[in-house]
């Protein structure tokens, strides 16, 4: 995944950049850049990699080094950006926030037909940005280029784009998979995956972008270079794991929306008879304990922090070299709290359950430090396909997902052909997989939230959101 965050501004605008990218910390752990803009000094530009350092140790000394009235910045998973690019276009700085699944063929495609050749990083790996260009890079304007790009490319692409000519192009995907936000204020403008990371910097929401619209942000407004649609398809897991809970999508919370999905999970287990008899109601945190409170909250039951993850010195960026480290480190970052364990029936709400490796893990531990019995609740349905469109999972294939790795135990391939059922805890097989990964992580029971549930949750209609992870429908 990833976020940006780009500001045109009268003065130097590197102050507002710096808060408004490290504000999207909580969307990458791998890498980060910031590019700037100066008629002095041209282009600059600052990447490091982040992987075990929070972006703001990273950059501390970039005060001293950059400066410009046009800057971009920019964390992610994927490759190092922003990238500088020199073109018929001009010279531009250019970040991407997306997923290309027929990369491959782009690249062929590209060598073939253009004639050209791309670099390549250690590994002989491609660098997914330097790809976009190279589609953009075909056509006059930059407008074209995008829109070209995104029409070639299978999967999403968010693109924004720092231009030698004091301005930020910014594209939404063309089916409005992830949000563009546009602030402004006295001095200029800034663009924004996250809302709240320019409101702390005293912009107020202009407007968040169409899906598939391309706009040009110069210090005295926003120029449409072409118009976006209202028929989008924004990811649902926005709300239910990625956001911040302070972000708001298409004007919706996150954080009120969990506290809402929490609530629609506990009135369904009222209504199924499936209520269990906690003593205390936890999420996993951290995203899983807004989900939590709204469970509690319906239930009656009271909820309480059984454990706490100790982030002052492993964030979550901390990312030990080895597996046998990274099992270590999780597992010493989940500190018990004995009286609200020992002895205790604990139900617990996470955002999702996708390999259940982790929660087998934390299932273990509650155990271990002395819980009767554990109750587990998934915000989402039950994950079915790996995302396609942002490659959320960190799953391979769809076979480690514990949803299809279940479904083969119980009846094999045949099973695949009955996946509607399985989502449905109506169903015999819907029961059966309940049940089986039940075995598998030691739990009470297990539930998930409905695909109903989360739409009514989010409050928007079902013909803009996608569901792919969970029923194959985008």
């Amino acid at each position: 995944m990833g976020g940006f965050f780009g500001a045109v501004s009268e003065t130097d605008v590197l102050g507002d950049v710096f808060f408004g990218t490290d504000y999207h910390s909580h969307l990458g752990t791998r890498s980060a850049g910031l590019a700037a803009y100066d008629s002095e000094k041209g282009f600059q530009r600052a990447i490091h990699n982040i992987t075990n350092a929070p972006f703001r140790t990273k950059f501390n000394t970039i005060f001293e080094e950059m400066k410009g009235t046009a800057i971009i910045g920019m964390i992610n998973d994927t490759d190092p950006q922003p990238l500088l690019m020199r073109s018929r276009l001009g010279k531009y700085a250019i970040c991407f926030i997306g997923i290309i699944n027929n990369k491959e063929e782009l690249i062929k495609e590209y060598i073939s037909t253009i004639g050209a050749q791309l670099g390549t990083m250690s590994g002989g790996n491609q660098n997914t940005t330097e790809l976009v260009a190279a589609y953009i890079n075909q056509k006059d304007t930059f407008a074209e280029g995008i829109a070209y790009a995104q029409e070639k490319i299978d999967g999403t692409a968010l693109i924004m784009i720092l231009t030698e000519n004091n301005s930020i192009i910014v594209a939404r995907d063309k089916t409005g998979k992830l949000p563009v936000h546009v602030g402004v204020k006295e001095t200029g403008y800034c663009v924004s995956f996250e809302d709240f990371a320019f409101e702390k910097l005293g912009y107020t929401q202009e407007r968040e972008l169409e899906a598939g619209e391309i706009a040009e942000v110069r210090v005295d407004g926003v120029t449409v270079l072409k118009k976006g649609t209202q028929h989008k398809k924004i990811c649902s897991f926005l709300w239910s794991y990625y956001g911040f809970p302070t972000a708001n999508y298409e004007g919706i919370n996150v954080e009120s929306m969990r506290y809402r999905n929490g609530e629609i999970m506990a009135e369904n287990d009222r209504k199924n008879g499936e209520m269990p008899n906690a003593d205390f109601v936890a999420g996993v945190p951290d995203s899983g304990t807004p989900h939590a409170i709204g469970y509690a909250n319906n239930s009656n039951i009271r909820f309480a922090r059984p454990f706490i993850k100790y982030t002052p010195t492993w964030p979550r960026s901390f990312m030990p070299p080895t597996q046998i480290e990274r099992n270590r480190i999780a597992k010493m970052k989940q500190i018990p709290i004995n009286d609200l364990i020992k002895d205790k029936e604990l139900m617990f709400v996470d955002d999702s359950i996708v390999r259940g490796t982790q929660l087998r893990e934390t299932v273990e531990f509650l155990y271990e430090s002395g819980a009767k019995k554990v109750h587990m609740r998934s915000a989402c349905p039950p994950i079915m396909y790996g995302c396609k469109y942002l490659n959320f999972s960190r799953a391979t294939s769809d076979m480690e997902l514990i949803t299809r790795a279940t479904i083969m135990e119980l009846e094999g391939e045949v099973g695949l052909a009955h996946i509607d059922e399985y989502i449905d805890t109506s169903t015999e097989r819907g029961r059966k997989m309940r049940e089986r990964i039940c075995e598998k992580l030691h739990l009470a029971s297990l539930e998930f939230q409905t695909i109903d549930g989360l739409i009514e949750a989010i409050g928007l209609e079902p013909c803009k959101l996608c569901t792919y992870c969970w029923n194959g429908k985008e």
